[in-house]
């Protein structure tokens, strides 16, 4: 079969396509025909192994230390279960299926396979491959984080990075639950965040939000590059931050700032569960939120793929053609 795959740590250039033995499902996997995966930020991330301190050596031991031990990466994946094991129950050969991988990737190669037990969720026949493919990374991070933040009725919200993959998603997501969103992002993805919902939204090269006066009831910076202190400052008394992409030092600050005052820093990171699969899929069939993806590639242009991403010109999601 066709794969993505990497021998070592680097640029963009050390993905490269290649033919590698079809994997065989054991007895409690399923194998997806893969139709549809993504190029996150999280992915470009692992690929030149740019993690956070905090967990840097772990991620190092499990992906390989001096060279990659997991080859084929992508994070998101939407196909057609091609064959199953002996023992799986849930599953059927033909099933139309979406899954995110965590940390064990492939997506990137025209098959994979799962265990039946993995968090698997099938697909609405009233949605595209490409829509669903989007929401296991993207989708689960930015309910995650807005559930996190518990987010009511009224309540201004600021959301650092919104037009990514997660920020999308949180957006319209915070606007279900009633908040008034103020977006920041580079200027040209703030039409595409009014478009979603946006009330407010800020070119975050022309002001800084953290020094123009406003303050909101929750802040949610899925990036992880603004000022600690200042967005403290610009939190209501009983005001929540959220670190979404957190260091050593934020989380250290953040544990002791909710232990002594009344603003509360929260950084619990997202599972993926089915539960939550499903939900987001509903909302998109229901069409109250919706997939923005900005470009689709072929497998074979997974090269012009990572660069676009690393550029930061991405506007919501990037889909991968695979099968």
């Amino acid at each position: 079969m066709k794969a993505i795959v990497r021998t070592k740590y680097g640029p963009p250039e050390v993905l490269h396509l290649a033919e590698v033995d079809k994997p065989v499902p054991k007895d409690d996997e399923i194998m997806i025909k893969v139709h549809a995966a993504t190029v996150t930020l999280g992915d470009c991330e692992l690929r030149i192994m740019k993690v956070p301190n905090l967990i840097w050596l772990l991620v190092r031991i499990y992906m390989g230390i001096f060279r990659p031990r997991i080859k084929i990466l992508g994070q998101e994946l939407a196909g057609e279960i091609e064959s199953i094991g002996k023992h799986v129950t849930q599953f059927r050969a033909g099933d139309k299926v979406f899954a995110g991988m965590d940390m064990k990737m492939g997506a990137y190669a025209e098959y994979r396979c799962l265990k039946e037990s993995h968090p698997i969720a099938i697909k609405s026949s009233n949605l595209r491959y490409e829509e669903v493919a989007t929401l296991p990374a993207g989708g689960i991070n930015g309910l995650h984080f807005v559930r996190l933040a518990k987010v009511k009725k009224g309540e201004k919200l600021l959301i650092n990075g919104a037009g990514g993959s997660i920020g999308t998603y949180a957006l319209q997501i915070a606007k279900l639950e009633g908040a008034e969103v103020t977006c920041v992002d580079s200027a040209i993805k703030l039409e595409m965040l009014k478009d979603l919902g946006a009330d407010h939204v800020i070119d975050y090269r022309e002001e800084d939000f953290t020094r123009n006066g406003q303050s909101y009831d929750i802040i949610i910076d899925v990036v992880g590059n603004s000022s600690f202190s200042r967005c403290l400052r610009s939190l209501t008394k009983n005001g929540r931050y959220v670190l979404g992409n957190p260091n050593v030092t934020g989380m250290l600050r953040g544990a002791l700032t909710s232990l002594m005052g009344t603003k509360k820093v929260l950084f619990n990171l997202a599972d993926i569960r089915l539960e939550d699969l499903n939900h987001l899929a509903g909302l998109m069939e229901r069409k109250e939120i919706k997939a923005v993806i900005d470009k689709r590639y072929e497998l074979e242009e997974i090269q012009e793929a990572h660069r676009y991403v690393e550029a930061g010109h991405k506007k919501g999601n990037l889909v991968v053609a695979v099968g």
